[in-house]
């Protein structure tokens, strides 16, 4: 097996009180919440090829733009970032020469990723195998903005239980669950409107999957109890049994610690109850 499979279970299983960063801290939101190989790792027919972890792939090929998930391990260009620099490129898009990364890596969520996680996840890309993967480059036919907001100076750390803030943290900065399962307006997800909304169409190989509605309201997950959420949220199944479409990344959900999971379902029972978009 792999030693990322080792860190990230043994990361996942564990249950972590958040200090100082740390190569575990970093194992486990990368491969578990943040879901990082959900973009980064290239697919084959049976998934994921672990044996490319996090080497890049084309995630989506439009009209607006060609997007492209860099290679993040050892055999690419980010070998020669510093710490720092990799840092800012993951919290704020912007690489070391000052050109900005497009869509659909989303920014105005990791915006919030605290100190200790950013560096924290860093730890844990700079232990990646590195491996020979070129996956291109991205085309954006759209004008990209100058930043996406001004230089984050500081976070600080959340504090971690099951509540609704930490649960917030998680579905917001970590895993961006808020950001896909917001709708999408001319300016991008419409968190500070629709936040949880759903109705955001995500198009695949699979067909096309809608992003649901995850707020407490009729429309969204006010039917559903606890452990039915948890299984959709981790499983990608319904509780009648029906299976669930990508690019949920359910593998990655499913390391979440238990205490984790159910904060982001506390945080979701706290939305505003909001019905599908018209």
């Amino acid at each position: 097996m792999k030693k990322w499979y080792y860190i990230g279970m043994a990361a996942c299983l564990a249950s972590l009180a958040q200090a100082d960063p740390s190569l575990e801290r970093g194992a486990y939101l990368v491969e578990g919440p943040a879901g990082c190989g959900n973009c980064h790792t290239p697919l084959g027919p049976q998934g994921p090829v672990m044996e490319m972890n996090l080497a890049g792939r084309l995630v989506e090929d439009g009209p607006a733009f060609r997007a492209v998930a860099s290679n993040l391990t050892q055999a690419s260009r980010i070998a020669g970032w510093s710490d720092a620099e990799l840092a800012r490129a993951i919290r704020e898009g912007i690489r070391p020469d000052g050109s900005v990364i497009g869509p659909p890596m989303p920014f105005a969520m990791y915006r919030g990723l605290s100190d200790d996680d950013v560096t924290s996840m860093v730890m844990y890309l700079r232990t990646l195998p590195a491996v020979d993967n070129d996956p291109g480059e991205s085309v954006y036919n759209i004008p990209l903005p100058p930043a996406y907001g001004p230089p984050v100076e500081t976070v600080a750390p959340p504090e971690e239980g099951v509540t609704v803030a930490y649960g917030a943290y998680l579905a917001g900065p970590v895993a961006h669950c808020m950001e896909c399962h917001s709708p999408m307006g001319e300016r991008g997800p419409m968190i500070d409107t629709h936040l949880g909304a759903g109705g955001f169409a995500f198009h695949g190989p699979w067909g096309v999957s809608v992003a649901s509605n995850i707020t407490p309201h009729e429309d969204g997950i006010a039917g559903y109890a606890d452990d039915e959420l948890a299984a959709m949220i981790t499983q990608g199944v319904r509780p009648d049994g029906s299976p669930m479409l990508p690019p949920m990344p359910y593998g990655y959900l499913a390391r979440m610690t238990p205490d984790d999971l159910s904060a982001v379902i506390l945080y979701l029972r706290s939305l505003d109850p909001l019905p599908d978009p018209s």
